[in-house]
């Protein structure tokens, strides 16, 4: 499939039909969307509506019942196991609200893994995890485990393990929901700058109002469709609506 070299994600009819047992339910409805190199897109949507599951499809984590996603130039309906995992393994990292950091490691060890994951050597891994966690500023914390470090800087490490195999896109899952104001608004800081330097891609499934400030492009999605698409300069943001709309 040819897409624009300027697309790095495209999203074709995407829909999801779970059955539970004579019951069908449509998570998704035919979502269609593109996804520019190097934008910041925030995802929205109440609970139920499909915000996850869509989130899941562009992240090669679910497969869509019908339509397909097209990532950096892979069809990922079209890829086995086998090569799904080295897409996800390299041209993705995801960044999640718990961290899901391994606690019996350090940071070093934790940002290590992906790299070992991807063939190199322990020794290669650990100079390339010692790198990027000085990048995100953690450079003093490298043999710390999880428990001994605070919630903004485990983000930090798990911001740096998905920046560690250097991907074109950046997955968050409400990367902000469990920090406390200043250190959300750390975090948002920190993953704008991530996006500058490397000339990443950020796709993040959020509620922080902050996040959708910081934003190149918001969709909105409602009842398992994209309800709306608004790029920065066509929506205003503030407290608890979007364009007058309230966020639920």
């Amino acid at each position: 499939m040819s897409i624009s070299e300027d697309i790095i994600i495209k999203a074709s009819g995407v829909t999801k039909v779970y059955q539970l047992g004579a019951e069908a339910v449509h998570a998704l409805r035919g979502i269609s969307l593109e996804v520019r190199r190097g934008e910041y897109l925030s995802i929205l949507g109440p609970s139920g509506s499909g915000k996850s599951t869509f989130f899941n499809m562009v992240g090669g984590l679910d497969r869509p019942t019908e339509g397909n996603v097209v990532v950096d130039g892979y069809c990922l309906q079209e890829l086995n196991q086998k090569q799904l995992a080295w897409v996800r393994c390299h041209k993705m990292g995801y960044i999640f609200q718990s961290f899901n950091l391994i606690q019996t490691m350090t940071a070093l060890e934790n940002v290590s893994m992906p790299r070992i994951f991807a063939g190199e050597t322990p020794a290669q891994a650990r100079e390339a995890a010692a790198e990027i966690l000085t990048v995100v500023g953690l450079g003093h914390r490298l043999t710390h485990l999880p428990s001994q470090v605070s919630g903004g800087q485990q983000q930090r490490i798990a911001i740096a393990r998905a920046l560690v195999n250097r991907p074109s896109i950046i997955l968050a899952d409400e990367p902000t929901g469990n920090l406390d104001l200043r250190t959300g608004e750390e975090i948002i800081h920190l993953l704008g700058e991530m996006k500058e330097k490397f000339g990443i891609t950020v796709i993040t499934a959020t509620h922080d109002m902050k996040m959708l400030s910081a934003s190149d492009t918001v969709v909105w999605i409602k009842d398992g469709r994209a309800d709306r698409v608004a790029r920065k300069g066509e929506f205003e943001v503030s407290i608890g609506t979007i364009d007058g709309k309230t966020l639920a």
